[in-house]
């Protein structure tokens, strides 16, 4: 039980409240009205963001602090040291450090709030066989420290760029995105694929498998391109998400083709050079090396320690440069990209894409696969709303993508803020898993440095748990009499689907409960709800407003989460009820110290 120091309010007029909201939801049949008595829009489900609702600004980096952009500063503070944690096994990554180092670059609004580096981007020599996989270090004067410049291999973010590059073809009216893409590249057509169009690779819905090992089966880069060019399709084109790496390769080709020049090219002159990202590219030269994170122990393909070539097996076979992978970048450079993105495709005064060509980037192609595909959320290119590395920065419009080697960016476009986080994760070996608990911790972060601020002094917040169902419970006062009504302001925002909230109410005690149903109004918008919420909640605080069954005697705030990602939270406040006789729960006044929390928390302004 937790007290709560809020000032009381004057029982005459909570009386009243608690009497009209009784009124308003058990006898009015006056239409509902919003802001400014504007009639409320009958509303079909929760509230919706797309890419059209955007607003792209034209915000250019500079440093700063987090509190000049309206940010808490302890969140953006603790970055570093929630990198650091990471150096060593922890409980959510046992056995072996999540890497040997990482960079963290963290900006909103144009403002770079935060750029870190921790641990070494060059430690071990080699790695002991399984399963042991033990690391055998470098001597210590031969160990590189990272530094927030350091160079890494960017690994599947490298699709990012090809598609760029793709998108440009198409704003030329060279590249039709529903072509097939046998029209570009004829021999591709071979095993079925015929009717595979260039909007199918972007969002891997092509039918192809996710990978082969072109680099181990085919003696040459020539005859590994014509090989992956003529894979067979594993299912029919459209009818399933598989990501596949063969995909992009064949469209790096593709642009190849209709350009008639090399893909490393296109990528200087169409993406890295206008925006300045003067570390960015493939092949890094030797004088770059010092600066270069290593990665993996590769002795089973005669390479030993990867360190400053490219850590894929294939783009290293293809000669380095491939759709797929092959990209090294610092996270200065890639936040020119991220930023150049939030301004709808324009850095300063430098425009690589129309900002109409990024919002349709943005939109989610694969929504008529969801349902048999949960992580097929896709743009062009873009991974979206992907709360497993995402965190609290997701929504249906917040986009980025990940690299094996350990690296990834997440793109909220609706706070106009990113996230960059860049590792080693595979230095000495994959084996020593993967580094999406680090992920989750800098988006968390960044999320959590964004605040949700109550409506009254202090509102109540469940408790941020993974594998966890917490509970809000307010006991009334006494049973309703003849039914009667509550109301609440939720702010809510939570991986669909994977956790939820229930608002319940239980008639005998608190031993039972039941979902009661929910009225949420924000504006000019409504909409019910079965008692339960889930997913995007529109980052605004709605009005709820229940009718409450005859002889309730307790009302309950249920929040239930999985085992990985989250989103912002769930938050209550100005919780009141009452029926004909009065009022049941002041929970702005005298009946704040009655609420029952576990697992939640209070959270002030």
């Amino acid at each position: 039980m937790t007290t709560s120091s809020r000032p009381l309010h004057r029982p005459p007029a909570l009386r009243r409240l608690a009497l009209g909201l009784a009124v308003a939801i058990l006898g009015t049949t006056a239409p509902a009205t919003g802001a400014a008595g504007a009639p409320l829009r009958d509303e079909s489900g929760p509230p919706v963001v797309t890419p059209a609702d955007i607003d792209f600004r034209h915000d250019t980096l500079r440093p700063g602090s987090a509190r000049e952009v309206g940010l808490l500063p302890a969140p953006v503070d603790r970055l570093p040291a929630d990198l650091a944690a990471y150096l060593q096994p922890t409980p959510d990554h046992p056995g072996y450090p999540a890497y040997a180092g990482a960079v963290v670059l963290a900006a909103k609004d144009g403002v770079v709030v935060q750029h870190a580096a921790v641990g070494t981007a060059v430690r071990y020599a080699a790695v002991g066989p399984p399963p042991g996989l033990v690391g055998v270090e470098l001597p210590a004067d031969q160990q590189i420290p990272m530094r927030p410049d350091t160079v890494f291999d960017l690994a599947s973010v490298s699709k990012l760029f090809t598609t760029i590059v793709t998108m440009q073809q198409v704003e030329r009216g060279r590249v039709d995105l529903d072509a097939p893409v046998a029209r570009y590249v004829p021999e591709f057509a071979a095993g079925g694929k015929e009717a595979v169009t260039v909007r199918m690779l972007l969002t891997h819905t092509s039918g192809l498998p996710a990978f082969t090992p072109l680099w181990s089966r085919y003696p040459t880069p020539a005859e590994r391109f014509a090989a992956a060019l003529a894979t067979p399709l594993a299912a029919p084109p459209g009818t399933r998400y598989v990501y596949s790496d063969l995909g992009l390769i064949a469209l790096g080709v593709l642009v190849e083709r209709v350009t008639g020049r090399p893909l490393a090219d296109l990528v200087r002159d169409g993406v890295t050079a206008p925006l300045g990202m003067t570390d960015t590219g493939y092949n890094p030269g030797p004088e770059l090396r010092s600066r270069i994170a290593a990665t993996e122990y590769q002795p089973y393909a005669g390479r030993g320690m990867v360190w400053g070539e490219v850590h894929d097996e294939n783009a290293w076979s293809l000669g380095g440069v491939a759709g797929h992978a092959g990209i090294f970048s610092t996270a200065a450079d890639l936040s020119l990209l991220c930023q150049s993105l939030l301004n709808g495709g324009e850095y300063r005064g430098r425009r690589i894409l129309r900002a109409d060509t990024v919002r349709a980037m943005l939109v989610n192609y694969n929504a008529p696969l969801e349902a048999a595909y949960p992580e097929s959320d896709r743009g062009l290119g873009f991974e979206l709303n992907k709360h497993w590395y995402m965190m609290g920065l997701s929504s249906p419009v917040a986009f980025g993508h990940t690299g094996f080697t350990g690296t990834s960016i997440v793109i909220d476009p609706l706070s106009h803020s990113f996230v960059i986080l860049l590792s080693n994760r595979v230095h000495p070996d994959r084996g020593w898993g993967s580094n999406n608990v680090a992920r989750r911790a800098v988006a968390r972060d960044l999320a959590e440095a964004m605040p949700v601020r109550p409506r009254s002094r202090e509102a109540w917040r469940a408790d941020p748990r993974d594998l966890a169902t917490v509970t809000l419970t307010a006991p009334l006062r006494r049973a309703a009499q003849g039914g009667g009504a509550a109301s609440f302001l939720l702010w809510y925002d939570t991986e669909p689907r994977y956790d939820s909230t229930r608002f319940e109410v239980s008639t005998d005690g608190g031993r039972t409960w039941a979902p009661a149903r929910m009225l949420l109004r924000h504006g000019d918008r409504r909409w019910t709800s079965d008692g339960t919420v889930t997913g995007y909640g529109g980052r605004a605080w709605w009005q709820v407003s229940v009718a409450l069954p005859d002889q309730a005697t307790h009302l309950r705030w249920s929040s239930s989460t999985d085992g990985s990602g989250q989103g912002r939270g769930v938050y209550v406040d100005r919780v009141v009820a009452g029926d004909r006789d009065g009022v049941l729960f002041d929970g702005e006044g005298v009946d704040a110290a009655l609420l029952v929390a576990d697992g939640w928390s209070p959270a002030r302004t």
